[in-house]
């Protein structure tokens, strides 16, 4: 049986890098970081493409929760912990310089997953963190001031037990053994799957900023739109997906959707086009873009309008008008099921966050037991919102334990 000081359950990217700063505070710690598998920080090494997806340029903490659906009013307080230009510092404070895109996602200047896997790497190594593999948990228990893990490859004590897992179905089980609630996951960042003439043979295609509705629901997004082989992506979906975790499985994913393309009204939509009728009389409308769409996009909502491929403007009636107005402005769409979004998996559920003190995200149930990441019932939308709840947390846990 091995004593330590601090455990991390988990070999993912809140665990190493809850680790790295607890050493660093606690020089004299025995620290180790359990990882289920022959390697680590899996996640890391896909996301964002293989290029990781560090963060956000988000920098005002009351804005940033707004890209959590779930952990939004708990996350305030962390965020005025360690925000998102701690972490800018954090990283080139280690070697790693990052970067802002356009839409406001930061990446290593390297554009690999693997600088931030070598950082992390190198400073376990640097504060003598050990990271043992292939140690899964069986079980965990408190007696004598003490944790008791059990892995299958031994027996260990330690004063702090920090659960850093992410989605794990085996840790939310071992946490609901001893008392801890768990809301069931369910995915939160997927493509909807769309079989319809309009957009089969478009894949590729980007309306640049689109409104999407589910009907029926108060669900809403707004944003870029891609059009993919299976169906739809990009952040409108995506948000809709990831707000709409909970109410989209209770409908098994079968569902409608309403889609403004031009950000117009209805009624808005028909004088432009009546306008565009006078103007362009002669012309032929598949021919004529309108609206800053795409080429293919614009012909297939006009063909879908019941207007021929060669009609002019000047020719069609009225009730071509309102169907073409529809297609622009209020396109349903039947979704037929889901698909995981690239290679990120994210899942809506985990420790119900009542059960947290979020000062020090320890468990209001045990001494002593910490959670960093998405273990608990917190997630994201795409764009490096999820990575920052981990570095945050595990910022704050490792400040917490002493």
């Amino acid at each position: 049986m091995r004593k330590m000081n601090a455990i991390i359950v988990g070999g993912g990217a809140a665990g190493f890098f809850t680790a790295i700063n607890l050493a660093e505070q606690n020089p004299k710690f025995k620290i180790c970081i359990l990882e289920r598998g022959k390697v680590g920080l899996t996640k890391v090494k896909v996301s964002g493409g293989g290029r990781c997806n560090v963060t956000h340029a988000e920098f005002i903490p009351s804005e940033l929760v707004s890209n959590y659906p779930r952990g939004e009013q708990e996350l305030l307080g962390p965020f005025h912990q360690f925000m998102t230009g701690d972490t800018i510092d954090w990283f080139e404070k280690r070697g790693v310089e990052l970067k802002i895109e356009e839409d406001g996602r930061m990446f290593p200047v390297t554009n690999s997953s693997q600088t931030i896997i070598d950082c992390f790497l190198n400073e376990t190594k640097k504060n003598n963190v050990e990271v043992l593999y292939n140690h899964s948990l069986k079980s965990l228990h408190y007696e004598d001031d003490l944790w008791h893990l059990e892995t299958t490859e031994g027996l260990f004590v330690s004063n702090n037990v920090v659960i850093a897992t992410g989605s794990n179905p085996k840790i939310w089980s071992i946490l609901e053994q001893l008392g801890h609630s768990i809301c069931q996951p369910v995915p939160s960042l997927f493509t909807f799957n769309i079989k319809d003439d309009r957009i089969n043979t478009i894949p590729g295609v980007v309306a640049s900023n689109v409104e999407v509705h589910v009907i029926d629901s108060n669900l809403h997004a707004e944003g870029p739109l891609l059009i993919t082989h299976w169906g739809m992506s990009a952040p409108a979906i995506l948000k809709l997906s990831s707000f709409g975790a909970l109410e989209l499985a209770k409908k098994n994913y079968k569902f409608q959707i309403e889609i403004n393309f031009i950000k117009k009204s209805f009624d808005e939509c028909m004088v432009a086009l009546k306008d565009l009728k006078q103007e362009f009389a002669k012309k032929t409308i598949t021919k004529t873009t309108q609206f800053e769409l795409p080429k293919r996009l614009w012909q297939q909502l006009v063909l879908a309008s019941e207007i021929t491929i060669e009609e002019r403007w000047g020719d069609i009636n009225k009730f071509q008008l309102e169907n073409l107005t529809n297609q622009l402005t209020k396109a349903v769409f039947n979704v037929d099921g889901k698909s995981t979004f690239k290679e990120e998996f994210v899942t809506a559920g985990g420790v119900e966050l009542k059960e947290i003190n979020f000062k020090t995200f320890e468990s209001k149930l045990f001494k002593s037991l910490y959670f960093a990441g998405e273990v608990l019932n917190i997630d994201a939308v795409t764009g490096g919102f999820n990575f920052q709840n981990a570095w945050t947390s595990g910022y704050i846990v490792a400040k917490s334990i002493k």
